[in-house]
């Protein structure tokens, strides 16, 4: 019989291009590991016209994004020490992936060094999970369940954000690092929750690339 594992990690931050399954996992596992869930604020005022590529909306909408999060992060510092772990469905380096997704040469400069003067003062997860998914997943999961604001996005763009994610993580060095195939992960699988919640709790310094039993095989590797 499956028993909860211990798990060592006390800052666990899910991560994963939009509709990836990130939020409603930290939200699962937040509730069974009895942990406060931090979740990305996605309130914009500019990300409409943004969509609407009026000029300008996107470095609005970005500094919007970046100052929010980095207010959401830094206040985790001030968490109650008693508080027994955290799990979030966002990194702060994520507002990178899209910032060079959208902006200009020009506003890149100006935005770099707003984010240089806030990242040094972000905490870092104990533990980073990326929920990997292919472009066509997401094409089809915009088009069953996606806002208005995400069915307008152009297919180019989706696809290269989801490149720019799986570049970014690909070289990612800053904390431990568990990549799950995600196409055909199973949220309401119980045998696939609990295959991640064993996964969460073995981790260690070395990056492992896992596939859920929900794909059809299971393939855990050291990459």
């Amino acid at each position: 019989m499956w028993e909860m594992p211990e798990i060592g990690s006390r800052h666990i931050a899910f991560e994963g291009v939009f509709r990836s399954g990130k939020t409603r996992l930290a939200h699962i596992l937040g509730q069974r590991l009895g942990s406060k869930v931090v979740t990305d604020k996605a309130e914009n005022p500019y990300l409409k016209d943004f969509y609407d590529e009026k000029d300008g909306a996107a470095f609005l909408a970005q500094l919007v994004f970046l100052v929010t999060r980095y207010h959401q992060q830094a206040g985790l510092l001030q968490r109650d020490l008693f508080e027994d772990r955290i799990i979030g469905d966002y990194i702060f380096e994520k507002d990178k992936i899209y910032a060079y997704q959208t902006l200009s040469d020009d506003e890149l400069l100006v935005y770099e060094r707003i984010y240089g003067v806030l990242a040094d003062r972000v905490p870092k997860p104990d533990l980073v999970v990326y929920l990997q998914i292919a472009a066509p997943t997401l094409l089809r999961r915009i088009a069953r369940e996606g806002s208005p604001l995400e069915k307008a996005i152009s297919e180019k763009y989706l696809e290269d954000l989801v490149e720019a994610f799986d570049f970014f993580f690909f070289n990612y060095q800053a904390t431990p690092l568990l990549v799950i195939k995600s196409d055909d992960l199973d949220l309401a699988s119980e045998s696939d929750l609990r295959d991640i919640i064993d996964q969460i709790a073995q981790m260690k310094r070395t990056p492992l690339f896992y596939v859920p039993q929900s794909a059809g095989a299971k393939d855990l590797k050291k990459r």
